[in-house]
C-alpha cells in the first residue's frame, strides 16, 4: 500500500485524472515529499478511492493520473458521537481519534458546564478547522470516510431534536446507576434478536453534564453507561467509549 494518502473532491464520478487542491498539494509535495512517478492513494472521504500516480509535482496544483477505482463499504453500524465541548485543544483531539476509530457523524454539544462558546464566524472557522483535523487523521489511518461534522448545538437543543431512527442512546456518567455497555448491549441482543446498528454516545465536557442535563437525557431514553471507577479527561472518555463500542459491534 502506497505510503502517500491525499484527499480529494473530483467533479467527475469516474476521472482520469486528479487535481489536488493547494493544501493537499503542499502537504503531498512539500511535507510528505512524493516525487513524480510515486503511487498516491487518493480518496473522497465517502468510501471512493483512487489508485494514482503522481505525473505532475506542484506544491500548488499536484496532478495524480488514476490507476483504478474502488468503492470500499461501510461499517455494518453506525456510531454517532454529541461531544461536548471541551477546554483548550482537546476538541481537535477527539475529532482525530474519533476518526480513525471509524465514527460516522460528530455532533459538538455547548453544555451549562462548557467554558468555550462559538457564534457565528468563529464557529464556521472552528467547524472548517475540526474538518481538516479528520482528513489529517483519516490520511494517517487509512480510513475512505470522513465523519460528518455537524454545528454545534446546545444540550437542550440536542436533546430535543434527537433522532429517532437510533437503535440505542447511550450517555457517559459518573452516577451511581450507571450500568456496564456489555449489560446493555446483552439486553439489546435478548429483547431484539440482533445487535444495534445505530448508536449515539453523549460524552459530557470538564466536570461532566449538569443535573438538569442528565434528567432531560434520561427522560430521552438514554443509557446512563460507567465508564470505569476513575474520572477521565473529556478526550480519554470519548476515545474510550467510542473505542469499546466499536470493538464490541465488530465482534459480534
Amino acid at each position: 500500500m502506497p505510503d502517500f494518502r491525499s484527499f480529494c473532491q473530483p467533479t467527475e464520478v469516474n476521472p482520469e485524472i486528479i487535481r489536488l487542491d493547494h493544501a493537499e498539494s503542499h502537504h503531498l509535495i512539500s511535507v510528505n515529499r512524493a516525487k513524480k512517478g510515486d503511487p498516491v492513494i487518493a480518496f473522497d472521504g465517502n468510501g471512493n478511492e483512487w489508485e494514482c500516480i503522481c505525473i505532475e509535482v506542484n506544491r500548488n496544483t499536484a496532478v495524480l493520473q488514476v490507476k483504478a477505482q474502488r468503492e470500499i463499504p461501510r461499517l455494518p453500524f453506525s456510531i454517532t458521537l454529541a461531544q461536548a465541548l471541551p477546554k483548550g485543544k482537546s476538541m481537535d483531539i477527539i475529532i482525530r481519534k474519533a476518526t480513525e476509530i471509524g465514527t460516522a457523524h460528530i455532533l459538538p454539544l455547548e453544555s451549562e458546564r462548557t467554558q468555550v462558546h462559538f457564534k457565528g464566524e468563529r464557529e464556521e472557522i472552528k467547524i472548517e478547522k475540526w474538518q481538516t483535523a479528520a482528513i489529517e487523521a483519516a490520511k494517517q489511518c487509512g480510513n475512505p470516510f470522513l465523519p460528518q461534522i455537524h454545528p454545534i448545538q446546545t444540550v437542550s437543543e440536542f436533546i430535543t431534536k434527537t433522532d429517532t431512527s437510533y437503535d440505542l442512546k447511550l450517555i457517559g456518567s459518573l452516577y451511581p446507576e450507571a450500568t456496564s455497555l456489555k449489560k446493555i448491549l446483552n439486553h439489546y441482543r435478548s429483547t431484539h434478536q440482533s445487535f444495534p446498528e445505530n448508536v449515539i454516545w453523549m460524552i459530557g465536557p470538564e466536570g461532566d453534564f449538569s443535573p438538569d442535563e442528565m434528567q432531560q437525557t434520561l427522560r430521552a431514553d438514554y443509557k446512563p453507561i460507567t465508564l470505569g471507577p476513575l474520572v477521565l479527561r473529556s478526550e480519554t472518555a470519548a476515545t474510550y467509549a467510542l473505542s469499546i463500542l466499536s470493538y464490541e459491534l465488530l465482534n459480534t
